[in-house]
């Protein structure tokens, strides 16, 4: 294994992606460059390239107990995919999506056990467990808040960011999928920003919400990835 490998590619979300001018042509189709294949393509190259050796020598150097937790420190934070459903704005730690992708027919499956589960999509070829998180967690997938932004936004502003979206998630073997209103991103909010979750949540978004934070002049909810799974899997068994 080479010390050192050099990944190649174009970044174009730097340059005309929404990161610089916003011209490229694919942002009427994908809304964001996180939703564009070029920008898949590219993430897929950064995690197939070998791992250097220095980084390998370094985590054989350290001792169990001595690996820093990235917790650590004053201005620890934790990554989250934010988005809207309904009036709603949740978000789930980046690590558990595989990918987001353009709404699809969601094919439903009899005798279901939960009315969380809406049936079944096709995903690349994969037939995946699509999950409803407002019937799981209790609330209005519609409601007020699309009108208030709709006083606000133009039409071409809303058709540009409020398009709806399927989460791809996976937890070890386990996959799913969410149906969205709104993506808005990846961002990382500061843990001690963490609250707990107010005590007029339902019992059921109680259960599956880590915590709430701050967030642009509003909540959102930090929702539980392991509770989640666990419920998908007791609504299938």
């Amino acid at each position: 294994m080479a010390d050192t490998q050099t990944i190649g590619f174009d970044d174009c979300w730097n340059r005309i992606g929404v990161r610089g001018d916003s011209s490229c042509e694919r942002l009427d189709d994908y809304v964001r460059c996180l939703n564009c294949p070029v920008f898949e393509a590219a993430a897929a190259r950064l995690l197939e390239r070998p791992i250097p050796r220095v980084d390998l020598a370094l985590h054989e150097a350290r001792a169990p107990g001595q690996v820093r937790s990235i917790n650590e420190g004053q201005n620890a934070s934790e990554s989250f995919l934010v988005f809207r459903i309904g009036d709603e704005w949740l978000a789930l730690p980046t690590p558990i999506f595989k990918r987001i992708v353009q709404t699809r027919p969601i094919h439903t499956l009899p005798h279901r056990q939960h009315r969380a589960v809406l049936g079944v999509v096709n995903v690349q070829g994969e037939l995946l467990v699509c999950l409803s998180l407002a019937h799981l967690l209790g609330f209005d997938a519609g409601g007020a808040a699309q009108d208030t932004r709709d006083e606000r936004m133009g039409r071409d502003a809303r058709a540009r960011h409020d398009l709806p979206r399927l989460l791809v998630v996976s937890r070890g073997e386990e996959h799913a999928v969410l149906p969205v209103d709104q993506v808005d991103g990846v961002h990382r909010i500061a843990l001690d920003s963490f609250c707990p979750p107010p005590a007029t949540l339902s019992q059921a978004a109680a259960a599956h919400t880590r915590a709430v934070a701050p967030w642009r002049g509003m909540s959102v909810g930090l929702l539980d990835a392991d509770a989640l799974f666990d419920t998908l899997n007791r609504s299938l068994g």
